[in-house]
């Protein structure tokens, strides 16, 4: 059985950090699977991991502190500025040093890189008999430093894998020169619920982290024009981050504490439940590559709205087909839109319908499929 090893920055919360957990569970019937990751910050992994998996951290005791520096700098506390200020070198140091050290100790056959970062060193001191996949799951979101940095770090790499089409032909282009090779390989739906949401109640729900490019800021004003016109519905938010404080201050400065629960972290089977009490996703996020909480919404028979700048839902929304994708982040229109699906079962149940076919194109064993393939080149 052939070894393979995935460097991840943590196994916390977070979109990558679950797809990073979805992969790993998805080959260690194949392959003997190890994740390499820099950080622990929980004592265990924020997702379910199979018991195969060996997962080896590289730092215990220390911990990106961006948000802890930050604060220090905004509420102007010297002191607390240069103890964040000598901890985030520290951690920095020791995150170069440990990892450049474990990729140069690496006795696999295959090693995926999830940073760019990762990839740099991988490509620099991985043994050239490994087989070296970076995956990429952000969007450039235009920016062209970006996506010159994602470049630069692929020119020793074998394969660059992107979860959506789009950004693979961006990719494309951009590596031509070079040997690593684009591909398209989307990311997992887990599981696929036989239980449909029957759309009747009267509930929106988002998922997500709750961080500033997920927008949940305007997803609260959003919601405060729906609830104007139709007040009898709520709005369900699954997740935690650094803007939950702020989140829930606009929710009760706006009046919303008995329409809009804010649940935090929560796990699969919690999520599951929500998703079957709800009748219309939102997502209000800046920039989004893939948005597997679409696919997992989509899987219960739910129509999604969406902002168009989450380029993501750009490829699983389709205009009155499956959801709506509202151009320009214009607020209004979104509620517009919303209320007019509030407003007809009929069409919410014809989106939910297709949304759910949507979704099939996503299990685990299509996507399994591109990845063994992959990775026996």
């Amino acid at each position: 059985m052939k070894k393979l090893t995935i460097l991840s920055l943590h196994l916390g919360y977070g979109g990558i950090e679950k797809s990073v957990i979805s992969l790993a569970n998805l080959l260690s019937d194949a392959y003997k699977v190890k994740i390499v990751s820099v950080y622990k910050l929980y004592d265990e992994p924020a997702f379910s991991i199979n018991s195969k998996v060996e997962i080896n951290y590289l730092i215990e005791n220390h911990k990106p502190n961006r948000e802890e520096w930050k604060n220090a700098i905004r509420k102007i506390k010297p002191i607390k500025f240069i103890k964040e200020s000598y901890e985030a070198i520290v951690t920095l140091f020791l995150r170069k040093r440990r990892t450049i050290e474990a990729i140069k100790s690496l006795d696999s056959d295959i090693v995926i890189s999830t940073r760019d970062i990762f990839s740099n060193w991988l490509g620099e001191y991985g043994k050239k008999s490994m087989l070296k996949v970076a995956w990429e799951h952000n969007h450039h979101h235009g920016n062209e430093k970006y996506s010159k940095k994602i470049v630069k770090s692929c020119k020793k790499m074998d394969y660059l894998v992107l979860v959506s089409e789009s950004l693979r032909a961006f990719y494309k282009k951009k590596l031509k020169s070079s040997k690593c090779k684009c591909v398209y390989i989307p990311n997992i739906l887990d599981n696929v619920p036989e239980k449909l949401s029957n759309l009747s109640e009267e509930r929106l729900v988002s998922v997500g982290r709750l961080s500033r490019e997920k927008g949940y800021d305007d997803l609260i004003e959003v919601f405060k024009l729906v609830h104007d016109k139709r007040p009898s519905w709520r709005l369900d938010i699954i997740g935690d981050g650094a803007q939950k404080n702020l989140v829930c201050d606009k929710i009760y400065m706006y009046g919303l504490n008995d329409f809009c629960t804010v649940h935090g972290f929560q796990k699969r089977g919690y999520i599951d439940d929500i998703l079957n009490n709800s009748s219309i996703y939102l997502m209000t996020s800046f920039t989004e590559s893939f948005g597997l909480v679409l696919i997992e919404a989509m899987s219960h028979g739910i129509p999604c709205v969406a902002f168009s700048s989450a380029e993501g839902a750009n490829d699983l929304i389709e205009n009155d087909q499956n959801g709506y994708l509202v151009t320009n982040r214009d607020k209004e229109k979104m509620a517009e839109v919303i209320i007019k699906m509030i407003d007809d079962k009929s069409l919410r149940v014809r989106l939910g319908k297709n949304a759910r076919e949507v979704s099939l194109r996503y299990t685990k064993d299509r996507v399994k499929k591109d990845w063994v393939k992959l990775l026996k080149r």
